[in-house]
C-alpha cells in the first residue's frame, strides 16, 4: 500500500512510491505525483517517459502540493486525468467516523472544491466555503495547511487550472468558455493564473497538445477519464443492463459501452443531451463522448459520469478491508447515477417487486411523461421526466401505468421536494440530513432511503441491515435477529460497507430483487 505522502513521510514511503513509479503501476494513479527536479515537471505514476533517477524525484500526495513546490504538470501523462482522492488527508483504512474533526472538515472542504462550478451558484471563495462548513475562514486555512500542506486557495486554484487544462486539451471549446466552466471569474484572471503556474497561455497549450484521435464521422465532445484497476467492467455493465429502460439508456456489454440521455439545470434553463462511455481496459480509461448540447455543463457531466461508473474508487483501500470476507469481489464497483432524482424515483417504483417488474413500471413512466429527444445513437430517444412534471401528474395518469397509490404519493412528494430545491440528491449533499429528509416523505422508509444514499449520493458506507437478500448472502437467514447480526458483522467493513453490500449481493446465485427487503412504511 502506498502511504499518504504527508509531512511525516519517511524514506521508506518515498522508496515505495519510486518502485510504483518504475512499474508504471496504475493501481496507484492519483495516490501520489512525482516532481522531477531536473525538469521541473510533475507526473502521474503511470507516465511512460523514461523513469527519472531516484535522487531527482520528490513525491507529493496532491497535485496542489506539487504546484506549490513549483512543478508544472506533464503534458504527456496529464495529471488532470488521474483519478481523484475522495477523502484527501484521511486514513483510508479506518472508519471516517473515527477520524478527528479537522480531517473530516478538510475532506468535506476538498469535496466541495472538487465539485464543478455551476452557473446558478455564487463563485466559490474560501470565505463562503468556511461559512458553509460552519467555521471561520482562518480556521479553515489552519486545518487545511496542517492536513494537506497547502492552503484552501492553492487547492482550489490547482483544481480549477487542471480542469481547464483538460478542457483545453480534449475539446475545442473557446478559451472564454473554458475559463467560465472552470470557475474563473474572468478571462483575464484565468490567463494570468495559467501563465503564472504553467509558463504558457491557454492558446499556447493547445498548440503543444498531442494530436487527438477523434472517431471518424461521429459528433460530440470527446474527453478521457481514468480509473484505478482492478475494475470488473462486465459486472458493472451487467448490473446496469438488468435495470436499463428502453429509450433512456443503452448497454452494449460486448463492446463495453454505455449510452444515456440526460438533463441538467444551467441557471434558469434546463439543458438536455446524451453521453456515450466506452471502456478501454488496456489503458484503465473511459473514452467519453458528450453531445454538443451539453457543452455548457460539461464539468458537471464529467463529474456525474465518474460517479455513475465509480471511477474514483480506491480498490487498494477497499480490498484491504473487504478481501478477507469477499475474496472474489476485488474488481466490483458501486454503481452510481447521472441523475439522483431519477434514481430515487426508480427506487420507489421498485419497492417490494422484482427488478423486471420495476423496469416495466419505469419504462411506462418514461414513455408517458418523458420528453422526446433526438440523438445520433439508435435507441436513445427519451429523457427521464422532470421533477416538475411528475409533481403535477394526475393520480389517474399514474394509476393507468400500474403504480399503486402509496408509490404515487411517494413519487409526487419526492418530485415536489426536488423541484422546490428542498431536497438535494447528489454527492455534495449531507448524508444524514438527506436520509432524514427522505424518510420524512410518505412511502419512503429506511431501506429505500439508504439505497438512494448508496447510489445517488454515492456514499461508500451505507448498510441496509434489514435487506433480506443481504441476510441470505451472509448466511443469516436462520438467525433470531438477522438485521442485528448483519449490522454487527458490518462493523468490520467500515468505511466501505456499500461495497460490502454490492459484493454480498454478487455472491447470490440469482440477483436480489427489489422486493427482497423489509417493507417500507
Amino acid at each position: 500500500m502506498i502511504p499518504n505522502m504527508n509531512h511525516s513521510a519517511t524514506h521508506a514511503d518515498m522508496d515505495a512510491c519510486y518502485l510504483a513509479l518504475k512499474a508504471h503501476d496504475a493501481r496507484f494513479d492519483g495516490h501520489f505525483f512525482t516532481g522531477v527536479t531536473s525538469t521541473g515537471i510533475y507526473c502521474r505514476p503511470v507516465c511512460r517517459v523514461r523513469t527519472p533517477k531516484r535522487e531527482n524525484c520528490r513525491f507529493f500526495s496532491l497535485a496542489a502540493q506539487a504546484e506549490r513546490a513549483g512543478f508544472r504538470p506533464c503534458l504527456r501523462c496529464r495529471p488532470e486525468l488521474a483519478p481523484r482522492q475522495l477523502n484527501p488527508g484521511m486514513a483510508q483504512d479506518k472508519a471516517w467516523s473515527m477520524q478527528d474533526a479537522s480531517a473530516i472538515l478538510t475532506a468535506q472542504a476538498a469535496a466541495l472544491m472538487d465539485a464543478p462550478a455551476r452557473a446558478d451558484a455564487p463563485a466559490l471563495t474560501v470565505q463562503n466555503l468556511a461559512q458553509r462548513l460552519g467555521i471561520s475562514d482562518r480556521h479553515l486555512r489552519r486545518i487545511f495547511e496542517a492536513q494537506l500542506g497547502v492552503s484552501p486557495l492553492q487547492y482550489l486554484q490547482t483544481r480549477r487550472l487542471l480542469n481547464a487544462k483538460q478542457l483545453l486539451t480534449d475539446t475545442t471549446l473557446a478559451v472564454t468558455r473554458v475559463a467560465e466552466l472552470s470557475g474563473f471569474a474572468s478571462v483575464r484572471r484565468f490567463n494570468a493564473a495559467f501563465v503564472s503556474h504553467y509558463g504558457l497561455n491557454p492558446t499556447q497549450l493547445r498548440h503543444t497538445r498531442p494530436a487527438q484521435r477523434t472517431p471518424a464521422a461521429q459528433e460530440g465532445i470527446f474527453v478521457r477519464l481514468s480509473y484505478r484497476p482492478p475494475y470488473d467492467v462486465a459486472a458493472l455493465l451487467q448490473f446496469l443492463a438488468m435495470r436499463q429502460i428502453t429509450g433512456l439508456e443503452l448497454l452494449d456489454q460486448t463492446n463495453a459501452s454505455l449510452g444515456k440521455t440526460m438533463a441538467l439545470a444551467h441557471g434558469q434553463q434546463r439543458v438536455t443531451g446524451w453521453v456515450l462511455a466506452r471502456f478501454d481496459a488496456a489503458h484503465c480509461r473511459v473514452n467519453l463522448q458528450v453531445s454538443e448540447a451539453l457543452a455548457e455543463v460539461l464539468p458537471q457531466v464529467i463529474t456525474r459520469v465518474r460517479s455513475l461508473l465509480d471511477l474514483d474508487a480506491d480498490p487498494l483501500a477497499i480490498n484491504k478491508v473487504l478481501h478477507p470476507d469477499f475474496p472474489h469481489g476485488d474488481g466490483l464497483r458501486l454503481p452510481g447515477t447521472l441523475d439522483g432524482f431519477e434514481l430515487a424515483v426508480r427506487a420507489v417504483l421498485g419497492q417490494q417487486i422484482t427488478v423486471a417488474a420495476a423496469r416495466t413500471l419505469a419504462r411506462r413512466l418514461v414513455a408517458q411523461f418523458g420528453e422526446p429527444i433526438v440523438t445520433p445513437i439508435a435507441g436513445l430517444n427519451r429523457l427521464f421526466p422532470a421533477p416538475q412534471v411528475l409533481a403535477a401528474a394526475s393520480a389517474d395518469a399514474l394509476s393507468a401505468l400500474g403504480i399503486v397509490k402509496q408509490r404515487q404519493a411517494a413519487i409526487q412528494a419526492l418530485a415536489a421536494a426536488v423541484a422546490n430545491d428542498r431536497l438535494c440528491l447528489d454527492s455534495v449533499a449531507d448524508v444524514q440530513t438527506t436520509l432524514a429528509q427522505l424518510q420524512a416523505l410518505p412511502g419512503i422508509g429506511d431501506w429505500t432511503a439508504h439505497y438512494i444514499a448508496m447510489r445517488a449520493l454515492h456514499w461508500p458506507d451505507v448498510f441496509p441491515a434489514a435487506d433480506v437478500a443481504l441476510h441470505k448472502a451472509l448466511g443469516l437467514q436462520g438467525a433470531a435477529h438477522p438485521a442485528k447480526a448483519a449490522l454487527a458483522a458490518s462493523q468490520a467493513w467500515q468505511p466501505w460497507r456499500s461495497y460490502a453490500v454490492i459484493r454480498a449481493w454478487a455472491t447470490l446465485a440469482t440477483p436480489p430483487d427489489n422486493g427482497q427487503h423489509a417493507k417500507t412504511p
